[in-house]
C-alpha cells in the first residue's frame, strides 16, 4: 500500500470510529444504521464495506485499533515482561483507557453482541498468559497455578476494576488505583482486606503482569 492510501484508509478509519462512538453515546447502538454512521463521517458506503462488514465489525474494528494505538504508545510494556512488579503494564492499560474514556466505555459496556467486549478480553488475556510465561521463564519458576487459569482470573478483574473505574467518580487518579492493584496481586487478597499478613516474597517470585 502506497503511503498517501495508507493515510486515506487511517484517516477513514478514524471518521468511522468518530462517528461511531458519538452515535452510540447519543443515541445507543442497537437502533444504529450504516447508513447513519457513514453520513456522520462523510464516507462512501462502498469505502465503508471495503473495510467492515457491519456495524458490529466496525467496533471489534475499533478495539482492535485501540490495542495497536496503546502497544504504540507503551514501548516499556515488553521491558516490563522481565522486571518484576513494575505496574507499568497496568498503569498504560489506565492512562490509555482515561485518554479514550468514551471508547473504552462503549467496549466495557458490551455494546452490540458483546462481540467486542469478548474480544478486548480475548486480547487481554492472551497477553496476559504470554507474560506470564515469559517471566517465569525468566526467572526460573514454577507456577502452582495454570497460566491459563492465572491470565483469565487476572484479565477478569482488571476488566471489572477498569469498567468501575471509567464509569464512576471513583476519586482515584490512574496512577493510584493501579498501585491497590499492585499490592492486590503481590500481597493477595487476605492481606488486602486486612485479615491476615503480606506474602509478598513468593508473588513477587511468580511474577504478575500487574506488578
Amino acid at each position: 500500500m502506497k503511503q498517501g492510501e495508507d493515510r486515506r484508509v487511517r484517516r477513514t478509519r478514524r471518521a468511522l470510529r468518530s462517528a461511531l462512538v458519538d452515535l452510540v453515546l447519543e443515541r445507543g447502538f442497537r437502533p444504529l444504521t450504516v447508513e447513519e454512521i457513514i453520513d456522520r463521517a462523510d464516507v462512501a458506503r462502498a469505502t465503508f464495506y471495503a473495510h467492515y462488514q457491519d456495524k458490529e465489525d466496525l467496533l471489534v474494528g475499533i478495539v482492535r485499533d485501540l490495542t495497536n494505538d496503546r502497544e504504540r504508545l507503551l514501548p516499556a510494556v515488553e521491558q516490563a515482561r522481565t522486571e518484576g512488579f513494575t505496574g507499568l503494564p497496568v498503569l498504560y492499560i489506565f492512562q490509555h483507557a482515561e485518554r479514550e474514556k468514551p471508547l473504552y466505555r462503549i467496549v466495557l459496556r458490551g455494546e452490540g453482541d458483546g462481540r467486542a467486549l469478548r474480544e478486548f478480553t480475548a486480547i487481554l488475556c492472551e497477553r496476559a498468559e504470554s507474560i506470564f510465561r515469559l517471566r517465569a521463564e525468566h526467572l526460573g519458576a514454577t507456577p502452582r497455578v495454570p497460566l491459563d487459569v492465572l491470565a483469565r482470573a487476572w484479565t477478569g478483574e482488571l476488566v471489572g476494576v477498569l469498567t468501575w473505574w471509567l464509569e464512576n467518580d471513583t476519586g482515584y487518579s490512574a496512577e493510584e488505583v493501579t498501585a491497590h492493584l499492585r499490592d492486590l496481586a503481590a500481597h493477595g487478597r487476605a492481606w488486602a482486606s486486612g485479615v491476615a499478613p503480606g506474602g509478598a516474597s513468593e508473588a513477587r517470585d511468580a511474577g504478575d503482569v500487574g506488578g
